[in-house]
């Protein structure tokens, strides 16, 4: 039970995030703005899906049950939700799950982003790890941090590039990892 509550709960959460995305999509496409990346994009849509689907699977058919360190997981779970909304509030209106970028956009350079170029995709690769661990899902965890490896080797070039098209990006942050 406490199992589906979570999951519902990460669910809910993304779908909320999905609609703040598509009004942050429109508001910036009517400024003018222009996506990029929209041949992988669907490919992570499908990881994320799939991850839900092998951590149910998984937690389901090989009756896996909450970690003896689930406080210590937890506790690292609500961080990294801090961490996700300290991310998208930082870019506010700019923040999207797909790469859409305003042209001559001032680049964003508070909340964590004063610190990592992509803080949101370090707190997503965070959780894979740690939600599969909550519920000892290790087949999930480690295929997933994989795949979600591979994605980032394509998304983050995608996205730093389309920065560096079309605002001043490189200037602003290109020495920072």
């Amino acid at each position: 039970m406490i199992f589906f509550l979570f999951v519902g709960f990460v669910i809910v959460q993304r779908l909320i995030e999905l609609y703040i995305a598509r009004k942050n999509e429109q508001w910036m496409k009517e400024k003018g703005a222009i996506e990029f990346g929209r041949e992988h994009y669907r490919r992570m849509v499908l990881l994320h899906v799939s991850f839900f689907v092998s951590i149910i699977s998984e937690v389901l058919l090989f009756t896996r049950g909450l970690s003896s360190i689930w406080q210590v997981l937890l506790v690292l779970f609500v961080l990294t939700q801090l961490g996700r909304i300290w991310a998208l509030t930082s870019l506010g209106r700019f923040w999207n799950t797909k790469i859409i970028v305003l042209p001559g956009a001032r680049v964003i350079k508070k909340g964590p982003y004063k610190y990592v170029k992509h803080p949101n995709y370090v707190i997503v690769a965070l959780e894979i790890i740690i939600i599969s661990l909550l519920f000892n899902a290790f087949i999930t965890g480690v295929l997933f941090t994989f795949l979600n490896a591979w994605m980032m080797s394509v998304r983050i070039p995608e996205e730093e590039n389309a920065l560096k098209t079309l605002t001043n990006y490189e200037k602003e942050l290109g020495s920072k990892k």
